[in-house]
């Protein structure tokens, strides 16, 4: 049987990491899901940009695989300047993942879920005040249409470029980073994997390949410590 791991978000977790800046992961037991099916795994997996790219999932994916001695499956459904409003249960990219989580449970046993999100809304103090109860309602839906009593959930906080992007649009990022540490401390099965020391590509929003590995392998870390 495939383990599978849902990938929802924005950018960061679709991938942005530039394919020819790091190795490839090498590991015969990795797939995705593409049109229904399992298909050995290849950058991007979560093809929703023309220049998607490396995704902090694959090597998350990867270490997975190595310690349990497991085949893995990603199932992308990750969307590029995705808010949190538009993540909201009943809505398009909602309802999407959870499709996709349903055809993946016919042959897979999921196993867990992938977040990264928050660049949409850490402009808005507004959305920072109403982040924490808009994430416990999808956690709480994606657990009840998937017909699970709880699944590990693991979220990413958000770069700390971010408070030098020439723009200034994100000046609330660390409030979100503390909305997830403050999930993490006291929700039971949330994890929330630090960015401290993390590097961007040039343009100041999307982690870099070399810290997209990086950051699955914390992920990682964080699962296993749930």
């Amino acid at each position: 049987m495939i383990d599978s791991f849902l990938m929802i978000g924005q950018s960061n977790m679709a991938g942005r990491g530039c394919i020819d800046e790091v190795p490839t992961l090498e590991n015969s037991e990795l797939l995705m899901l593409r049109n229904g099916r399992w298909r050995p795994l290849v950058e991007p997996v979560n093809y929703d940009r023309p220049f998607s790219g490396v995704s902090l999932a694959v090597s998350f994916a990867s270490e997975y695989s190595k310690k349990f001695k497991r085949t893995v499956g990603l199932i992308p459904a990750a969307e590029g300047g995705s808010s949190m409003l538009e993540w909201e249960p009943g809505g398009q990219l909602y309802t999407h993942a959870v499709y996709q989580c349903l055809l993946a449970k016919r042959i897979s046993t999921i196993k867990g879920i992938l977040w990264h999100q928050g660049e949409s809304d850490c402009s808005d103090i507004t959305n920072v005040k109403n982040y924490e109860k808009r994430l416990i309602s999808l956690i709480d839906s994606l657990t009840f249409e998937l017909g699970v009593k709880e699944i590990p959930f693991i979220a990413g906080e958000l770069g700390d470029f971010l408070n030098n992007h020439p723009e200034g649009n994100y000046q609330y990022y660390m409030d979100i980073n503390s909305v997830l540490r403050n999930m993490a401390s006291k929700r039971s099965g949330f994890a929330a994997a630090r960015a401290t020391g993390l590097n961007s590509n040039p343009d100041g929003i999307h982690f870099d390949a070399n810290s997209c590995r990086k950051f699955g392998i914390r992920y990682f870390t964080e699962f296993l410590a749930l």
